[in-house]
């Protein structure tokens, strides 16, 4: 079999462009008279990915990343605020009950300080 190249054939590098050199390919199509596929072709570009680049200037979307970096903001540390005192309203009561009825089949009454894993199997056997 034979190997054959095509004549004429260039292969394209793809080059990365800074967004300085963006930005001065756009301001060249931005003066009057200018024509986007000849900028774009002496700088051997595609028109189309200078339109692209065209758009992201206008919306100010072509900028340095150094100039659109998030900045820092100070920080204070504040100490600890101590634990107030919760209301009356809010402290856990030392006496109470819960009833829980099952007609025809079980009447449940818990007081407070229930072994709360004996109580979930009392009612875990009791949905059954």
């Amino acid at each position: 079999m034979g190997h054959s190249e095509e004549v004429g054939a260039e292969r394209r590098v793809r080059r990365w462009r800074s967004v300085a050199e963006k930005r001065q390919i756009v301001k060249q199509t931005l003066e009057p008279g200018a024509s986007v596929a000849l900028i774009a072709r002496a700088h051997g570009l595609n028109a189309n990915q200078v339109f692209k680049w065209r758009r992201a200037f206008e919306r100010g979307e072509l900028v340095d990343s150094a100039a659109s970096s998030t900045a820092l903001l100070p920080v204070t540390i504040a100490a600890p605020r101590e634990r107030e005192e919760p209301d009356a309203e809010q402290q856990p009561r030392t006496s109470g009950s819960i009833h829980i009825e099952f007609p025809g089949r079980a009447t449940i009454s818990v007081e407070i300080g229930a072994d709360a894993a004996l109580l979930r199997s009392i009612l875990e056997s009791l949905r059954k």
